[in-house]
């Protein structure tokens, strides 16, 4: 009975014009095309080469936090049309056992580019 009587207050259902039934339908649709299209956006990213590899500046190294943190040294990211270093942190594994893996540049035939670290099993 309560499943009759929602069914019959659905404002979809409600509409008597088969037409709009099927407007409404693509437009839901079409509205979760968009928001899965925009999550799938939001995971690229380009590729960046560089003709000169930036010069790397070594990091003073401070005493870790605790046994469990990791040195992170050289690492770079792409910010405002450059690479800049933002290595040289201590960080703790996300998980026991795991390990990092350094960044590296990689020089082909378009340039260098670089590689980012990650946190991995050993």
């Amino acid at each position: 009975m309560l499943l009759t009587f929602y069914a019959n207050r659905c404002p979809i259902l409600e509409l008597k014009n088969q037409h709009m039934k099927s407007k409404v339908v693509k437009l839901a649709f079409l509205a979760m095309l968009m928001i899965g299209a925009g999550s799938v956006t939001n995971t690229v990213s380009a590729q960046v080469y560089v003709s000169v590899r930036p010069v790397w500046h070594p990091v003073v190294r401070p005493v870790a936090p605790s046994p469990r943190h990791v040195w992170i040294d050289e690492e770079w990211a792409w910010r405002n049309g450059a690479y800049v270093q933002t290595g040289g942190y201590w960080a703790e594994p996300p998980h026991p056992g795991w390990i990092w893996y350094p960044g590296h540049w990689y020089h082909g035939g378009r340039g260098h580019h670089w590689y980012p670290g990650h946190w991995g099993h050993r």
